[in-house]
């Protein structure tokens, strides 16, 4: 079966490999055979995590014909601590005056 293993470099670069691997195969197989762990060492897949299509799933799980295998990346920040940031910018530009649209005045 053919698989592709991808993983985002940065936000701008995507390592690629394409992957002919024995039915039951299954994502840590295909990792180690596009040879991502030789390529860049310096990444701990399993803990960043995989999936496929968008789906995170384990190394265990069983690939068929055409997947996709993505290799994620950590966060480089918190999502609700982002939020909470936002939210605070907004609140201090609607005291001093700076917003006036609907959706500030939640």
């Amino acid at each position: 079966m053919r698989v592709d293993v991808c993983y985002a470099t940065s936000s701008k670069a995507i390592w690629y490999k394409t992957c002919q691997l024995p039915d039951g195969a299954c994502i840590a197989d295909a990792v180690r055979a596009s040879g991502f762990e030789r390529e860049h060492p310096q990444v701990d897949w399993i803990t960043a995590g995989v999936g496929l299509f968008g789906e995170r799933c384990s190394p265990d799980t069983q690939l068929k014909d055409l997947d996709r295998v993505e290799i994620y990346r950590p966060l480089v920040f918190d999502p609700k601590e982002s939020r909470r940031r936002r939210a605070q910018h907004r609140r201090e530009k609607l005291l001093r005056g700076e917003v006036s649209n609907e959706r500030s005045r939640r």
